[in-house]
């Protein structure tokens, strides 16, 4: 279990100027990610040091958005404005999830331009909206070069979160400690009873520290 990404949900004015104003931010550039056809969406890839990325995501005039939870999470964000919409964790085995939350994980796939195939399976989105502090789980199938944060070499490190919520309630939803999966990036817990969610998160960058 660790830490994979985070993700953005684009504001008013769309996906490629919202992820425009966070890589001029974070002074690097960001690469086309593509389109989810299960979920109704599309995202552009920052990839970080230490096999994380960072992803912006638009939700598309689509009937997948509709009836997909990742659309619907992805759609409602937006609509509040736009900004952080949650954190995931890979994992090498959905089992235990699926059991405890008891329903089957989702395939995810986008295609890459030259016809080579990115495919995952998750699961946790129905509580990420209920409860936007908690993360969803995901396995990477196939290919392991394709992960997103192998897009380039990068040397903008994501250093800590700030999350409203607790890490109790995080612990519990993971099944264990929340500080495995996070390593080596900090959280700052913070308004334990407050609107749960992602506040902010900081990034060590070649310009020093930006937090977005």
């Amino acid at each position: 279990m660790r830490m994979d990404h985070v993700s953005y949900a684009c504001e008013h004015d769309g996906l490629a100027a919202t992820t425009e104003r966070i890589s001029s931010a974070l002074g690097v550039e960001a690469v086309k990610g593509g389109v989810h056809p299960r979920f109704g969406t599309r995202n552009m890839i920052i990839p970080l040091a230490g096999h994380k990325y960072l992803e912006v995501v638009e939700v598309l005039d689509h009937p997948a958005s509709d009836k997909a939870p990742f659309g619907q999470a992805v759609r409602a964000r937006s609509a509040a404005g736009g900004g952080w919409m949650g954190w995931c964790v890979e994992v090498d085995d959905l089992a235990p999830f699926e059991e405890r939350l008891g329903r089957s994980a989702v395939n995810g796939n986008r295609k890459f331009p030259d016809g080579r195939e990115l495919v995952w399976k998750q699961i946790g989105i129905l509580g990420l909206i209920a409860d936007p502090q908690v993360p969803y789980m995901l396995k990477w199938e196939g290919d392991p070069g394709l992960h997103p944060s192998n897009a380039y070499d990068s040397n903008v490190k994501m250093s800590s979160l700030t999350i409203a919520g607790s890490a109790e309630r995080v612990t519990e939803w993971l099944g264990e400690p929340v500080e495995r999966p996070l390593e080596d990036v900090a959280v700052n817990w913070v308004a334990p009873h407050g609107t749960p969610g992602i506040l902010s998160v900081t990034f060590e960058t070649a310009a020093g520290a930006v937090t977005i």
